[in-house]
């Protein structure tokens, strides 16, 4: 079980308190990629000296071939990535009980890698942590959120043991990392080359924008974390869809009441029908974000740029334009259910035919169904992975995320207009049903009254004659 550290992000920016506390994340993992538990480490006081070693800092950028970022201002997720490099020399001889890494600087934050060679809490094990520097320097209220992978490199790269998780380091979690990384006894097993232990870190800063889905990681470092969770954010996206498909085929096998409501909506007024069709996009993306984002699960950065793709590719595709975008091919995806004009969602036919395509239309599988890859030596992509790997990997994602935007459009609007506005009709159909019964019966009891009032009349008028 491994246990992750937190990050912090610059006080001069705005930030929301829209979500809590980071805590776990559970994942499907291979090919060592660690995918544990993540915590704090305990709050003893630290080996205030720094062992003796090599450091390097590395921070490369990459033209991401994606959509853009244009309505994302501020520094772009590439400025706020980087990597460092941690050599320790003579391992094996180390005697201390925990090591700290040099400082050094990502996304304009000052960080440092600790290690605890014999374990910090636990016997017979590596603990890892990513700390904040300086932390207790910083104005008060300070927040930090990051996503960061720690790696011990093997001289087999497909062996070097990796960990991911996504934290918001704060005052109380300024260190955040793994107390059970590996066991001591794999260290040297390939993972020490001339008693030299090489340990990496990848830190990505987020500046999260919870109005609507954001692209927050540098796109090589957002590839590697594809390759290795992208059956998971698919499990997610199509977790969402299928249970929303559910809710409308219960109401298609419902014979009376589609056939009812299909008889409501047929009688709705042409401009009422466009009313109910379409809703704000701010609207809908916030919830969207409020829906999918979790602090506390590492995918949620990917959920995230899923879904930004899928709606820039909505975008696109809505303005009618030939040709390719930059991160799918938009000839090959289904006809649209949802259009995107100027800042609505539209309806791309109507409420009925779109309720059965979305019943019946379930989420394809992706392309490429291998499950986690393995990752590069470095850590990175780029050529290692393959352009055609790399291409389908990001349309896959930017279908997901078209079909999910476009599955909580519909849900959202059938949810909140059409189904609000076909229960009004019926409680008012109830209501004049009940209202014309109660009509009828007053009319069938003052008959009744009547009736027994003539025949009264009568009795009484033929004892009247026969008294005579």
């Amino acid at each position: 079980m491994i246990e992750p550290c937190c990050i912090s992000l610059p006080t001069d920016c705005f930030y929301f308190c829209f979500f809590s506390v980071m805590g776990v994340g559970k994942l499907k993992g291979e090919n060592g990629t660690s995918m544990g538990m993540a915590e704090r480490r305990s709050g003893e006081k630290e080996d205030e000296h720094e062992h003796e070693h090599e450091h390097e800092h590395e921070h490369e950028q990459c033209p991401c071939p994606s959509t853009s970022d244009e309505d994302d201002p501020g520094l772009r997720p590439s400025q706020l990535y980087g990597k460092f490099t941690w050599r320790i020399e003579n391992f094996s001889q180390i005697s201390k009980r925990e090591l700290r890494s040099n400082v050094f600087e990502v996304g304009g934050y000052k960080w440092y890698i600790l290690v605890y060679p014999q374990g910090c809490d636990v016997c017979n094990h590596l603990s890892l942590f990513l700390c904040v520097a300086d932390y207790d320097k910083l104005l008060p209220g300070w927040s930090h959120f990051a996503q960061f992978t720690i790696s011990v490199v093997n001289k087999d790269p497909k062996k070097s043991k990796y960990s991911d998780t996504l934290h918001r380091f704060c005052k109380k979690e300024h260190d955040w990392g793994w107390k059970k990384f590996m066991e001591v006894s794999k260290v040297l097993d390939g993972f020490t080359m001339a008693d030299t232990l090489v340990i990496k870190a990848q830190v990505q800063v987020i500046r999260e924008n919870p109005h609507r889905p954001f692209r927050c990681l540098d796109c090589q470092y957002r590839r590697e974390l594809v390759r290795v969770y992208i059956t998971n954010v698919e499990a997610i996206c199509r977790r969402f869809v299928e249970e929303k498909r559910e809710k409308l085929g219960k109401l298609r096998e419902d014979t009376a009441k589609w056939s009812s409501f299909c008889t409501f909506w047929l009688a709705v007024d042409e401009d009422e029908q466009r009313r109910m069709s379409r809703e704000k996009t701010d609207v809908i993306l916030k919830q969207v974000v409020k829906r999918f984002f979790n602090e506390k699960e590492v995918t949620s950065t990917l959920v995230m740029d899923a879904l930004y793709s899928g709606y820039k590719a909505l975008e696109y595709q809505s303005a009618n334009n030939k040709g390719k975008s930059r991160s799918m091919d938009l000839e090959d995806i289904s006809p649209p259910v949802v259009c995107v004009e100027k800042d609505v969602f539209v309806l791309a036919d109507d409420v009925l035919s779109l309720l059965e395509r979305a019943a019946t239309e379930p989420l394809p599988p992706l392309k490429d169904d291998k499950g986690p890859q393995n990752r590069t030596k470095d850590g990175g992509s780029g050529d290692d992975f393959g352009r055609d790997s790399v291409d389908c990997d990001e349309k896959c994602l930017t279908e997901l995320g078209r079909r999910t935007v476009e599955m909580f459009v519909l849900a959202h609007l059938y949810s909140n207009h059409v189904e609000m506005a076909y229960q009004r009709d019926v409680s008012i159909k109830m209501q004049e049903e009940l209202i014309r019964e109660e009509e009828a019966a007053s009319h069938a009891e003052i008959e009744q009254r009547a009736k027994r009032e003539a025949a009264d009349k009568e009795k009484r008028s033929k004892k009247k004659q026969g008294d005579g």
